[in-house]
């Protein structure tokens, strides 16, 4: 199972405010990233579309900026703290890990995420 997948499927819940899903548009239809994905961006937009069906919609009650060193991961860390999550799958672990235990978030490689998931945690 992919992380993806699970999140699609709902067998976990997947947090995004509004502002974070405009940021996943313009990331994931930047020229390298539809070069490297194979995508185009009317593929983005259906995955975004799906992703928009399942995710937990957050009200930002309040923003927690600047938190982090880059603008755009405050979103992130921002629909966490506001959507309650348990943790925030990333790659990005070195500019996330301390702000987010802040808040009780684990941040996690996404490998060590789906390991969790498929171990049933």
């Amino acid at each position: 199972m992919r992380l993806s997948e699970a999140g699609l499927t709902r067998r976990v819940t997947l947090l995004a405010s509004v502002p974070l899903m405009f940021e996943y548009q313009a990331v994931m239809t930047r020229p390298e990233h539809l070069a490297t994905s194979g995508l185009t961006a009317d593929d983005v937009d259906i995955l975004l579309d799906a992703m928009a069906a399942t995710v937990e919609p957050v009200r930002l009650a309040y923003l927690w900026r600047p938190t982090l060193r880059d603008a755009d991961d405050d979103m992130v860390l921002e629909a966490a703290v506001n959507g309650g999550a348990n943790a925030i799958v990333t790659f990005n672990l070195r500019d996330f890990g301390q702000e987010a235990s802040r808040f009780g978030i684990e941040v996690l490689l996404p490998g060590a995420a789906l390991r969790r998931l498929e171990a049933g945690g």
